[in-house]
């Protein structure tokens, strides 16, 4: 019988804004197939170039990339920026880290305690740090290095830019997964001293989890023995946090153009992390809708 054709590749990105060998760029390639992701490869960048020549090579996919897409809304309103979206990134892009900090510091300077930064509508649904943070995790390092490297290659931003349509990158969060089948449990640090048996032991539930299908979005990860061991011996978690993205992407892939299963209403100017969830008319959910629906049924491949 004639093999069974493969879906479109996937990627899943764990993005470092200065990689290099020892903190590499992690991306994870995989493929859906009848409900499961399979792994089928981890690659390792070393330097930007390296993961600019990745997303440039001649090939179709669906990928989920672990850094911010877009800044809040109320920061750029507040600092005068572009509020075009592309003119925004090419602004934001030619600054020097040295003036974001200090222009970033002002801001939280000015605002009161607990409010210091400013978040982008999915911030709260997913749970995930704002983008102007500069530090644990330097998320707008991130931005700043990984977001002009999606432009120069051309790719397609859903709900944000248009790029080449076989090429389609989305914002992904692995903490989102993570958290569904962890809760709060740490499963990597990159301080040797914190790499624990106690988060060796949840990178194994978390990846029982995974192959299980047992988060919302209803998809299996399907692994060789060996990338299992790879997977869990990494304490780091850089590849697990890859796998994930590659999973969110998965999920994305089902959903389809054009929008895939992002919400039908976003902020143009700050973007969205595809499997955040929002409320049908497009606001954002509050914790404890949201802490609802993680509970509910799973999302079913395609649904």
């Amino acid at each position: 019988m004639p093999e069974t054709p493969r879906n479109p590749p996937l990627l899943g990105c764990d993005f470092s804004s200065r990689p290099t060998r020892h903190k590499p760029i992690v991306i994870a390639y995989g493929h859906a197939a009848r409900g499961c992701v399979v792994l089928d490869a981890l690659c390792r960048c070393d330097s930007l170039s390296a993961f600019e020549q990745a997303l440039q090579a001649p090939a179709s996919w669906v990928g989920g990339f672990d850094f911010p897409f877009g800044l809040p809304r109320e920061l750029v309103q507040q600092l005068g920026w572009p509020g075009d979206w592309l003119t925004l990134m090419h602004h934001y892009a030619s600054l020097e880290r040295d003036t974001i900090r200090a222009t970033f510091r002002a801001f939280c300077a000015a605002r009161p305690v607990g409010a210091k930064f400013a978040h982008r509508q999915t911030d709260g649904p997913a749970g995930s740090s704002p983008s102007m943070k500069w530090v644990n995790p330097p998320v707008a390092w991130m931005l700043h290095a990984g977001l002009p490297c999606l432009l120069r290659a051309g790719v397609h931003l859903p709900g944000l830019h248009d790029g080449d349509p076989q090429r389609v990158a989305l914002e992904a969060y692995p903490g989102l997964l993570a958290r569904e089948l962890l809760g709060t449990r740490s499963y990597k640090s990159d301080d040797r001293a914190k790499q624990t048996p106690a988060r060796l032991i949840a990178r194994k539930d978390l990846l029982t989890g995974l192959e299980n299908g047992h988060t919302r979005l209803g998809l299996r990860l399907k692994l060789s023995h060996a990338q299992r061991d790879q997977l869990a011996d990494d304490a780091s978690g850089d590849h697990l946090d890859a796998v994930l993205c590659l999973i969110q992407a998965a999920w994305a892939q089902a959903q389809g153009a054009p929008r895939y299963g992002l919400p039908a209403r976003i902020d143009p100017l700050e973007g969205w992390i595809v499997t955040a969830l929002a409320e049908p008319n497009g606001k954002t959910l509050g914790e404890a809708t949201k802490r609802r629906q993680l509970r509910a049924q799973p999302l079913k491949l395609g649904q």
